[in-house]
C-alpha cells in the first residue's frame, strides 16, 4: 500500500504546501502495492487491470491548489503509475495517442468531486474541474472494467457524476483506551481499532492509509476517527494527542478524505480547568475559539466536531438550562472562521424511563428536543438524526423528526456496523434496508424522500448529508465477515448516489472483490446476501416489535430482555397481545409528530403496513394482517422459513466454496456455523416465548418447544 510520507511524521507547513509544476508531472510518487497480510476488498489488484493494461495520460495543470486537492492529484498520478507497472499499460503524453485521458480542466462546474466521462475515437476521456473529482473519475472507471474502454458502458455523449451531497461521512466509535465493557471499539465486531492501540495512536498507519483507499473508491470524504462517548483521554485528542490526529488526517488527505474528532461537552473542565461549561460562559466560548485555532492550525483542511450532548449519560448543556440550539450554536461559532462544522446528534432521549409508564415514548424524543428549535441553529451545524426513532432496528418507522425541520441543516444517520442485525456473524447485506428508508417519501407518493431532505432537495432546501457508524476494525478481512464488506461499499455508493439500485451495487461489489469468480459462484454470493436483510428480519423481532436481544451486547434472542429496564425498549407483550400503542386515540400519540398522510396511515390499524404493525399498535395475537395471516401464525412461519432461508444458503455457499481463496472461504464458513446456530435459537426461542403467551398452537403443528 501507498504509505504517504506523512505516515511517519506529522507534516511542517512545508511539507503541507502545495506541490511544484515539476511535481505535477512527476509520476515516480510511492504508489499503492498490495498487502498479503490484509484482505484488498475492492480493489484488489485484479480489479485495475482493464485500465493498467491502456496507454494513459493524465493532465493537471500547475494551480495554486488547496492542500488537500494538491495531494489529491499527486495520488491521481500514483495510482495510473501502479496499475500500468502491474498490468502492462504505459503513461503517456496527451499527444502520444491514448487509450484513456484523464484530464483537469477548467469549466463552470462549481462541484470539487464531479467528473465527466465520454468514449469515442477509441479514447475513454474522464474530465474534471478539480483532481478530487478526477480521483473518483478513475476510481468509476475501475468499477466499470472493459466495458469502460470498449464503449459498451460509455457512449460518445458526455456524461457528468456528482455527489448528492458533499458530506459523505463515517463516524469511527474507536476508543484510545479500551473500555471495560465496550473494548477498543464500541459497538466493533471486526477486532481492535484500526487507529489505537495499547492507549495510543499507532506508530504505523499502513492500514489506515488503505482504508482511506477503499473509501475514496466507494465515495466517502469525511471520517471522524472516535467514539461520540468520549472519554477523558479521548478528550486530550484537541489538546496534548493534537499531534496525532494530524498524523492521520495526513494519511487520509491524500485520497480526498477531511478528518473529524468527537468532542466531549465536558473539554473545557477536563483539559481547560474551567469550572463550567456553560455555552453562555464568556471563558467556555473563549476556550473552545482558542482550541479550535489550534486544530485548525495543525489541520487546515480540518472537518469540525462530532458532539453527542445529554445524551446516556454524556455531559451537556441542559445541565445550566440550556438549549441544544444554544450549545451547538455555541461551538459553531468557535470553529465558523475555519469553515469547520459541528455535527450535533440528535440521539437524546430518557434512558431512565419507567417501564410503568406508557407515555412516555423514547420514540417520541428527537422530535420534541429539536424540532421546536428548527431555525435557530447555525448554517454550519448539522443536526444529525438517526434514520428512526430508536435505534437502528432491523424494522422501525423512519424518524420524524428528519421531516420536522426545514429550516436546519440535517444529516441522516445510519449504521454500518450489525450492531441489531448480527454482529457481522450473520450474512446481512444492508444496501436495501437503506435504499428502502432513503426513498421513503414523507408527504406522500412523489413528495420529497430522506434522500432529498438529506441533500438539501427537500423543503427548506438545506442540505446536511449522511453519516454512518464504521464496522471496520484490524480485521485482516477488514469487517470480520468477509461478506460485511459489502455494506461498508454499499454505504458509500449510496451516498453518493442515494437512487442507486442497491442490488447492482451489490454485484458491482462481488466483481470487484471477486474478479476470478466464475458466473455461478457470483450467483451464490448474489443469492446469499440479496434478500438477507428480510431473512434476518423473519427469524428476530416481528412485525416492528424491536429488539428482544440480549441487553448490553445486543446480539441473540431474549424477547424480554430490555421489557423491565429504563432504556425505553418496550413491546408489552401479555397474555392478550403484543405491540406499542403509539396512536393519538389511546397511545403515546407519537404518530401525530408525522405529516400527512403517514400520521393517519400509522394511526389506524386498516392501513398500517402489516411490516410495522406491532411499532404502532397493541394487537392481539389473533389479529388478522393484511397477508391473510394472524400475527401468532405470522410470528411461527417467519421464524420457521428464516432458519430454512439460512439453511438453503449454507448449502449453496458449501457447494461453492472451493472456489473461493481459502482464508475467505475458511472465515465464511466458520460464520456461518456461528449463524446457523444463532437462528436456530433465535427460531426455538421467539417462538416458544409466544406460544407460552399466547397459548396459540401453531397451524402447521410444528415442534414448538
Amino acid at each position: 500500500m501507498w504509505l504517504p510520507l506523512c505516515c511517519k511524521r506529522s507534516q511542517t507547513a512545508a511539507d503541507r504546501r502545495a506541490p511544484t509544476p515539476e511535481e505535477h508531472n512527476d509520476v515516480s510518487t510511492p504508489a499503492p502495492v498490495a498487502d498479503p497480510a490484509v484482505h484488498p476488498a475492492w480493489l484488489p489488484d485484479a480489479a485495475f487491470a482493464p485500465l493498467g493494461s491502456r496507454r494513459i495520460a493524465v493532465e493537471i495543470p500547475a494551480r495554486d491548489w488547496s492542500t488537500l486537492s494538491a495531494q489529491v492529484a499527486q495520488t491521481v498520478r500514483a495510482e495510473v503509475a501502479a496499475a500500468v507497472a502491474t498490468h502492462g499499460g504505459a503513461v503517456v503524453d496527451a499527444s502520444d495517442a491514448p487509450d484513456v485521458a484523464l484530464v483537469v480542466i477548467a469549466h463552470n462546474d462549481q462541484d470539487p468531486e464531479a467528473f465527466t466521462v465520454a468514449h469515442g475515437g477509441g479514447v475513454t476521456r474522464v474530465t474534471a474541474a478539480d483532481p478530487r473529482g478526477l480521483l473518483y473519475g478513475l476510481f468509476h472507471l475501475v468499477r466499470l472494467g472493459e466495458a469502460a474502454f470498449d464503449g459498451s458502458a460509455i457512449g460518445e455523449d458526455v456524461e457528468r457524476h456528482a455527489p448528492a451531497t458533499a458530506l459523505r461521512m463515517l463516524d469511527h466509535w474507536d476508543n484510545i483506551a479500551v473500555h471495560p465493557v465496550m473494548g477498543q471499539v464500541e459497538r466493533g465486531y471486526s477486532g481492535g481499532s484500526i487507529f489505537y492501540r495499547d492507549g495510543v495512536v499507532r506508530e504505523d498507519l499502513t492500514r489506515v492509509a488503505r482504508y482511506a483507499r477503499l473509501l475514496a473508491a466507494s465515495g466517502i470524504n469525511h471520517v471522524a476517527v472516535n467514539n461520540v462517548n468520549v472519554g477523558p483521554l479521548e478528550t486530550r485528542l484537541l489538546g496534548d494527542l493534537l499531534p496525532d490526529v494530524v498524523r492521520i488526517a495526513d494519511v487520509f488527505r491524500p485520497y480526498g478524505i477531511q478528518t473529524h474528532v468527537s468532542v466531549s461537552w465536558a473539554a473545557p473542565g477536563r483539559l481547560g480547568g474551567l469550572e463550567t461549561s456553560d455555552p453562555f460562559d464568556a471563558g467556555v466560548q473563549q476556550w473552545w475559539a482558542d482550541a479550535a485555532d489550534r486544530v485548525w492550525a495543525a489541520i487546515p483542511d480540518f472537518g469540525g466536531f462530532v458532539i453527542k450532548a445529554d445524551s446516556e449519560g454524556q455531559p451537556g448543556p441542559f445541565v445550566y438550562g440550556r438549549t441544544h440550539a444554544d450549545g451547538a450554536n455555541m461551538l459553531a461559532a468557535a470553529v465558523a472562521k475555519h469553515g469547520g462544522l459541528i455535527h450535533w446528534r440528535a440521539f437524546v432521549y430518557n434512558h431512565e424511563q419507567n417501564w410503568r409508564d406508557r407515555k412516555t415514548d423514547r420514540a417520541k424524543a428527537a422530535y420534541q428536543h429539536f424540532a421546536p428549535y428548527d431555525g435557530t441553529f447555525a448554517e454550519n451545524v448539522v443536526v444529525q438524526i438517526k434514520h428512526g426513532p430508536l435505534d437502528f432496528q432491523v424494522r422501525e418507522a423512519t424518524s420524524p423528526a428528519i421531516a420536522a425541520m426545514p429550516n436546519t441543516r440535517v444529516a441522516a444517520e445510519f449504521q454500518v456496523t450489525t450492531e441489531y442485525l448480527g454482529h457481522q456473524k450473520h450474512a446481512v447485506y444492508l444496501g436495501r434496508m437503506w435504499s428502502e428508508l432513503l426513498s421513503f417519501p414523507y408527504w406522500g407518493e412523489g413528495s420529497a424522500t430522506m434522500a432529498d431532505i438529506a441533500t438539501g432537495r427537500g423543503p427548506g432546501g438545506r442540505a446536511g448529508g449522511f453519516a454512518a457508524v464504521s464496522n471496520v476494525g484490524d480485521d485482516v478481512f477488514w469487517t470480520g465477515h468477509p461478506f460485511s464488506q459489502a455494506n461498508l461499499y454499499a454505504w458509500g455508493r449510496l451516498t453518493w448516489d442515494p437512487t442507486a439500485d442497491p442490488i447492482a451495487i451489490l454485484d458491482e461489489w462481488i466483481g470487484l472483490t471477486f474478479p476470478g469468480l466464475s458466473a455461478a459462484g457470483r450467483q451464490v454470493v448474489h443469492a446469499i446476501l440479496d434478500e438477507s436483510w428480510e431473512t434476518y428480519e423473519m427469524y428476530t423481532a416481528p412485525l416492528g416489535v424491536c429488539f428482544m436481544v440480549y441487553p448490553h451486547s445486543h446480539y441473540g434472542p431474549s424477547p424480554d430482555g430490555y421489557e423491565y429496564t429504563p432504556w425505553g425498549t418496550y413491546h408489552f407483550a401479555d397474555r392478550d397481545g403484543i405491540g406499542v400503542d403509539r396512536t393519538v386515540a389511546t397511545g403515546s400519540g407519537y404518530t401525530a409528530q408525522y405529516p400527512a398522510p403517514w400520521a393517519s396511515v400509522y394511526e389506524s390499524l386498516d392501513t398500517v403496513p402489516d411490516e410495522l404493525v406491532l411499532f404502532f399498535h397493541h394487537v392481539p395475537y389473533t389479529h388478522v394482517l393484511r397477508s391473510g395471516k394472524t400475527v401468532i401464525q405470522h410470528v411461527y412461519d417467519t421464524h420457521f422459513e428464516g432458519l430454512e432461508r439460512v439453511e438453503a444458503s449454507i448449502a449453496a455457499w458449501e457447494a461453492a466454496a472451493a472456489e473461493f481463496p481459502a482464508d475467505v472461504a475458511g472465515r465464511v464458513t466458520e460464520r456461518f456455523a456461528e449463524q446457523l446456530g444463532s437462528t436456530t435459537d433465535w427460531r426455538d426461542i421467539v417462538n416458544t416465548y409466544f406460544l407460552r403467551k399466547s397459548g396459540l398452537p401453531d397451524e402447521q403443528g410444528r415442534r414448538i418447544y
